[in-house]
C-alpha cells in the first residue's frame, strides 16, 4: 500500500511543480516587460543619456524590480504587513502608470520622427513628456482615491414597482476595501455623506475590507452611523473569503444592517413591498468557507413572485442567475470601473459590464458601482469612486 501510494503521488507532485514553474514563469515575464518598456523609454531608446545618468536610473529600476514582488508578498501574504503593502502597492500603481503612458509615448515619438526631430532630442523629449505626465496623473489619482466620493444619481424604473414605492432612494457604497491605509475618517465622512441623502435603503455590495475583524474593526465602525429609513444591508464580495466572511457578516448584523447570507427581506412603504435579496459572492463556494456559496434559490426562497426584487451581487457576472429568476435590479461592484486606465479593458473580459446602468433578459437591469473606495494601488485614473443613489420609478 505505501508503495502504491507513493507511485500515485509521483505524478501529481510533477503537475504540482510544472504549475508552480509556469506561474513564475509568466510573472517574471510580466515584471520584465512592465519594468523593461519604462526603463527603454526615460534610459535606452536613443536619449543618450551620460553614463551616470543611465546607471544611476538603472540602479532605481532594479531596486523597485526587488521591493515590489518582496513588498506584496509580505504586506499581502501569511504575515499581512501593513507598512509593506502600502510600499507594494504604491509601487504597482507607478509602475502601471509608467508602462501604460511609455507605451502610449510610441506615437508622440513617431510624430517627432515624422516632423524631421532627430535623436536625441526626440527620445529626451519623449521621456521627459513620460515623466511629466506620470507625475500629473499619479498626483491625480492619488488625490482622485483619497478623497470623499462624489454623488452619483441614476434613476431607475421598474415596471413592477408599485406606486407607494415610486421614488424610493437607494444609497448604494461598495468595495471600500478598509486595509493597510487607515481610512476611519474616511469611513466617518462616507457615512456622513451617506446621511445626507435621506436614504430610504443603504446597501453595502460587497468587499467590505481586506483583513480580519480584529484589524479592521476600526475602520469598519463609523458605518453603524449610516442611516436607512427602511433599510441597511450588506452581502459579501470576494476579499472577504480571503480574510473571514463569516465573521464580517457577524459584525455588520452586530452593527445594526442586515446580513443578507443567501436570504431576503421585505421592506413597506405607502402600501406596496419590495424584496431586497442578497447572495454570497461567486467565489464563496470555491473558497471552501463552510456554508457559503452563492444560492439565489434559497434567497428568494417563499417570495410572492408578483413583487419587484432588488438584489445585491457582487459581482457583475451574477447577472446570469438574476436574469433567470426574473430579479427585477441587480447592483453590483467589483470592477472599480477599472481603477486605473486601461485596466477597465481588462476587466471586461471577465465581467459583462464594467460601469453604469444595463439591461439584461426581458425584465432584468444591472447597475454596476465603479466602488467608493479602491483596493491596492492607491490612485484613481479616469474611473472615480462613487456614492450612488438608485431612484426607483415606477416604469
Amino acid at each position: 500500500m505505501p508503495e502504491s501510494h507513493s507511485v500515485q503521488t509521483r505524478p501529481v507532485a510533477r503537475r504540482r511543480s510544472r504549475r508552480r514553474w509556469l506561474r513564475r514563469i509568466v510573472v517574471s515575464t510580466i515584471m520584465v516587460t512592465l519594468f523593461g518598456v519604462p526603463w527603454w523609454t526615460l534610459l535606452s531608446a536613443g536619449t543618450q543619456w551620460p553614463g551616470a545618468v543611465v546607471v544611476a536610473g538603472s540602479l532605481v529600476f532594479l531596486a523597485a524590480f526587488v521591493a515590489l514582488p518582496a513588498a506584496v508578498i509580505a504586506g499581502h501574504g501569511p504575515r499581512h504587513r501593513d507598512w509593506a503593502a502600502r510600499i507594494g502597492d504604491a509601487l504597482l500603481g507607478v509602475v502601471w502608470v509608467l508602462f501604460v503612458w511609455s507605451v502610449l509615448s510610441l506615437l508622440l515619438r513617431l510624430g517627432l520622427l515624422a516632423s524631421g526631430v532627430e535623436d536625441p532630442l526626440r527620445a529626451r523629449v519623449v521621456a521627459a513628456s513620460v515623466l511629466v505626465v506620470v507625475a500629473v496623473l499619479l498626483v491625480w489619482g492619488y488625490v482622485e482615491a483619497m478623497r470623499v466620493p462624489r454623488i452619483k444619481n441614476v434613476d431607475v424604473r421598474i415596471s413592477r414597482l408599485g406606486g407607494g414605492l415610486d421614488g424610493l432612494r437607494v444609497v448604494m457604497i461598495t468595495d471600500t476595501h478598509y486595509g493597510p491605509i487607515d481610512r476611519a475618517r474616511w469611513s466617518a465622512a462616507v457615512a456622513e455623506r451617506v446621511n445626507s441623502l435621506d436614504a430610504d435603503i443603504v446597501c453595502h455590495v460587497g468587499d467590505l475590507a481586506d483583513g480580519a475583524v480584529a484589524v479592521r474593526e476600526q475602520q469598519v465602525a463609523p458605518l453603524a452611523a449610516a442611516r436607512g429609513e427602511l433599510a441597511r444591508v450588506y452581502v459579501t464580495g470576494n476579499h472577504e473569503y480571503f480574510s473571514e466572511a463569516q465573521g464580517w457578516l457577524d459584525y455588520m448584523a452586530r452593527i445594526g444592517w442586515d446580513a443578507l447570507h443567501n436570504r431576503h427581506i421585505l421592506v413597506e412603504r405607502g402600501g406596496d413591498q419590495l424584496v431586497i435579496a442578497g447572495v454570497d459572492d461567486a467565489t464563496a463556494h470555491a473558497s471552501g468557507v463552510d456554508g457559503h456559496g452563492e444560492n439565489l434559490e434559497v434567497a428568494l426562497a417563499d417570495c410572492d413572485p408578483a413583487l419587484p426584487v432588488l438584489l445585491l451581487a457582487h459581482q457583475p457576472k451574477q447577472i446570469t442567475s438574476a436574469v433567470s429568476a426574473g430579479v427585477d435590479l441587480q447592483i453590483s461592484g467589483h470592477t472599480h470601473g477599472g481603477q486605473i486606465w486601461p485596466f477597465n479593458f481588462l476587466v471586461r473580459l471577465d465581467q459583462p459590464v464594467v460601469a453604469g446602468l444595463s439591461a439584461h433578459g426581458e425584465r432584468t437591469q444591472l447597475y454596476t458601482s465603479r466602488g467608493t473606495g479602491f483596493w491596492g494601488p492607491p490612485f484613481r485614473v479616469f474611473a472615480p469612486s462613487e456614492i450612488t443613489v438608485l431612484t426607483l420609478r415606477q416604469g
